[in-house]
């Protein structure tokens, strides 16, 4: 902590409840007054714009109403505001804002008042560009040399580098490597554009390598671009400095030398122009924001570093000169020249509060109060901590003490869905291809204990089942009152949702302000989704599920899909989605199994689900702990590659694969749950990793990037020996030619869990063991795996090690009553 407070000389708290960040903080003659006085722009993501000349009688004042030159609402968030020459026939400065969608160019004007209302500000638009990329940020400078003006580079969330020459638009180019955008700024010396990229390297790119490399108006694959016209865009320089960064700013000693400063996560990096580094300072907390400028010593420069612990810290060089405290933490500061003051530091908040002050030497001192001198009764003492034992102890013994974090819990949430469907369908703008979508109503009860304002309750069904009504707000809940809302449940989309349970989450406040949230879940009927149907004679997919009980009744279990058996086929029942497809499960006379079979393969799921479900709500019923289900055979990955080459071969014939992904999603999802569940007991704390790698399956462009996370984990947790640890991954992420080293990455990774692998670095590979399989399978020699893949086709068979069964038959004549294994 510093001795010393930064002295206000002048703040105020922008608006109520906007958001603020690096880029809406500009300080500079933005009216072109020629008196040498700065104006404060600031913008904010809710759409304001506000220009401020601070004029404080004193030291200390608050923000008075002449102080607020100009304040309009742009409608749009600002994401950025910068002063420069970019009006075209004139060296005067105009004000750029950047929209995410429209760069607007505005003169800013004042006229002198007659009457006591003071002058009058206001703002021209001179011309705007809409943007057909997403903007991020921008900078500006004397691209390509120009002399009397100001062009400006924006930067697309994309990767794209828009650049215009003030009125009109000039060309765009891609970055190449590009993941996510960083910090911008342009160099005058070296006519060069400086940016961080998500690799952690800080890049150099000239003007002219960009203007005269490929147009990237339409961005092209890297093979389209080899054969296009132009020349490669190629970096200039590189340097890893090994974290990400939060901004980069160049600063000019004189027209010979020029440095780069870039602000890390935990360092600040001072560069010379051609990349090498001239020095950097590893900072003790971490940093917020911060701005470099020329020293008055000569050949050095001083750096203002803002960090999350309140304070500004100054630095020459790499030595600390002073530190002080400010009463918020900044994300932007400028230093500019307000009322004949020069060196007026100018700090912003994330929530608004905008500061001018100054480094004075005024101590802020505590005084610690007099205390009461008198001596300590030590045996008074002993006596008030008994008694407050006691207290405690007697309160933990007392019948029906809740524990506090259930005490404090001030509301309750329970939904119910009623047994029966709604008499009239509430399905509206529903895609399903059934003559009738049914649907089924879900009532939720809300009561809170205390007095809650403005409490939210949001409802959440899994896709495509959608609800008439998924948001409610109340703007009043009375204690021990009791209210209830209703809404319907549909099928909404033309395939199956992955789950029937749904979710109601009520988020409120306290008083003291922490927010807190409350939720239930319910479980949607079978029957909103399903219809009893005769059983199916052809079925190419066949799932056994293992019991340690007698065989229940199958129309016991499924009362509501009864009135089409006939009574010496109790245990075999049909199902028809409402979708088109069907599944029938039976259940075998003389041994414990049941068996679910379809066309389709992921159609398998809801149903076994559902089964599942209903034998364990059965023998919980009748006080049976100890049953249990089981099922063994191969991990279905013949099924999942299958979808990954169509994936893969829609990808490259460049059409939409949303569609197929969407009447297909159930089939992830199976999968999905089939391998966690067979490798959760390996992985508890990296599981995620798994779960992410199988939900890239939903997205457009995945096969490479799975592919370095596989080969990844194969390189390091899941190694063998020291020579994969030694093999080195490709940096750039190309589309491949085909499958195939991907299906095999895959595989391995399965195999390499199945033996007892984990996906964790502090996991010893040669101490890994071996495990014995559930379900009596055997594991199959890794060797053999990997030959495998590599000398038969990526369609062959795949190791089997897991817990799912899958067989592909031929259609049989019809089910029968008892089937054998």
């Amino acid at each position: 902590m510093s001795l010393f407070k930064a002295r206000d000389w002048w703040s105020t708290v922008l608006g109520e409840q906007e958001e603020f960040d690096q880029g809406c903080l500009c300080v500079a003659d933005v009216d072109n007054s020629g008196n040498g006085q700065d104006k404060i722009v600031v913008g904010s993501y809710t759409g304001y714009l506000r220009i401020f000349s601070p004029h404080p009688v004193k030291a200390g004042d608050g923000a008075h109403a002449e102080d607020l030159l100009l304040e309009v609402h742009l409608r749009d968030p600002v994401l950025q505001v910068e002063v420069g020459k970019f009006v075209s026939g004139t060296e005067l400065l105009h004000l750029a804002v950047l929209h995410a969608r429209k760069l607007c160019v505005y003169s800013v004007s004042g006229t002198l008042g007659n009457v006591e209302h003071g002058n009058q500000y206001q703002i021209k638009l001179m011309y705007e560009h809409n943007l057909q990329r997403i903007a991020c940020n921008m900078t500006y400078g004397s691209f390509g040399g120009v002399k009397g003006r100001d062009l400006i580079c924006i930067q697309s969330m994309d990767g794209m580098l828009m650049l215009f020459e003030q009125e009109s638009y000039a060309f765009g180019r891609f970055l190449p490597g590009f993941l996510l955008p960083g910090p911008l700024t342009y160099s005058s010396r070296t006519d060069s554009f400086i940016t961080v990229s998500s690799c952690r390297h800080v890049e150099s790119y000239k003007y002219q390598v960009l203007a005269f490399a490929t147009d990237a108006d339409k961005r092209q694959d890297s093979e389209q671009q080899k054969l296009g016209s132009g020349k490669r865009l190629v970096v200039d320089w590189t340097l890893n400095i090994g974290e990400q960064a939060l901004d980069i700013c160049i600063v000019s000693f004189n027209q010979s030398s020029s440095s780069v400063f870039v602000l890390g996560e935990r360092n600040f990096f001072c560069l010379k122009d051609n990349g090498q580094i001239r020095f950097m300072k590893k900072l003790d907390c971490s940093p917020s924001c911060f701005l470099p400028y020329c020293s008055v010593s000569e050949g050095s420069i001083n750096t203002l570093v803002g960090n999350h612990n309140n304070m500004l810290h100054i630095y020459q060089d790499v030595t600390l000169k002073w530190a002080t405290q400010l009463p918020h933490v900044p994300v932007a500061v400028k230093v500019g020249s307000l009322q004949d003051l020069k060196g007026v530091i100018v700090t912003l908040s994330d929530q608004g509060h905008l500061q001018c002050s100054y480094l004075g030497t005024d101590p802020s001192l505590f005084q610690a109060p007099k205390v009461d001198s008198r001596e300590v009764n030590y045996e008074e003492l002993d006596v008030e901590m008994k008694d407050l034992q006691k207290i405690i102890r007697d309160v933990n013994k007392a019948p029906g003490s809740l524990p506090l974090t259930e005490a404090e819990d001030h509301l309750s949430v329970v939904a119910t869905v009623c047994p029966n469907l709604d008499n009239v369908s509430q399905a509206t703008s529903y895609e399903v291809g059934a003559e009738a979508v049914p649907s089924v109503t879900v009532k939720v009860m809300i009561q809170s204990r205390i007095a809650l304002q403005k409490t939210k309750l949001s409802v959440y069904v899994e896709p495509p089942l959608a609800s008439t009504c998924d948001h409610f707000i109340f703007d009043a809940l009375e204690p021990e009152m009791m209210k209830t809302v209703s809404f319907s449940v549909f099928l909404k989309g033309n395939y199956l949702p992955s789950e029937l349970e749904g979710t109601a989450v009520a988020s409120y406040s306290m008083s003291t302000g922490i927010p807190r949230v409350v939720q239930c879940t319910f479980r949607l009927p079978l029957k909103l989704i399903c219809l009893a149907h005769q059983p199916s004679k052809m079925a190419s997919h066949k799932l056994t599920i293992d019991t340690n009980k007698p065989p229940i009744s199958l129309v016991m279990l499924f009362p509501g899909f009864a009135n089409q058996v006939d009574d010496d086929q109790v245990n075999v029942l049909g199902f028809r989605f409402i979708t088109g497809s069907r599944v029938t499960v039976l259940a075998s006379k003389t041994s414990q199994r049941y068996r679910i079979q379809s066309e389709q393969f992921e159609d398998l799921w809801l149903i076994t689900k559902e089964l599942t479900l209903r034998l364990q709500d059965h023998f919980d019923k009748q006080s049976i702990k100890d049953f249990t289900c089981s099922f063994s055979g191969c991990v279905p990955l013949q099924e999942y590659f299958d979808l990954i080459d169509q994936h893969f071969e829609l990808r490259l014939n460049g059409e939409k694969v949303e569609e197929l992904l969407s009447e297909r999603a159930i089939q992830f999802r199976a999968i999905e749950r089939r391998l966690l569940t067979r490798f959760k007991d390996k992985t508890p704390a990296p599981l995620q990793h798994l779960d992410t790698l199988l939900d890239g399956t939903y997205k457009q462009g995945w096969e490479e990037t799975v592919d370095a996370a596989v080969a990844h984990l194969l390189k390091t947790c899941l190694s063998k020996s020291p020579k994969e640890q030694a093999l080195n991954l490709s940096s750039q992420l190309t589309i491949p030619k085909d499958t195939s080293r991907l299906k095999k990455h895959i595989t391995l990774l399965c195999d390499r869990l199945a033996k007892g692998g984990r996906l964790c670095l502090s996991t010893d590979a040669a101490a890994q063991q071996t495990i014995v399989m559930p379900g009596g399978c055997a594991t199959i020699p890794e060797q053999d795996a990997e030959e495998r893949v590599t000398e038969q086709d990526p369609g062959g068979v795949f190791p089997a090690s897991g817990h799912l069964a899958i067989q592909t038959l031929k259609p049989e004549s019809a089910p029968t009553a008892g089937f054998q294994e």
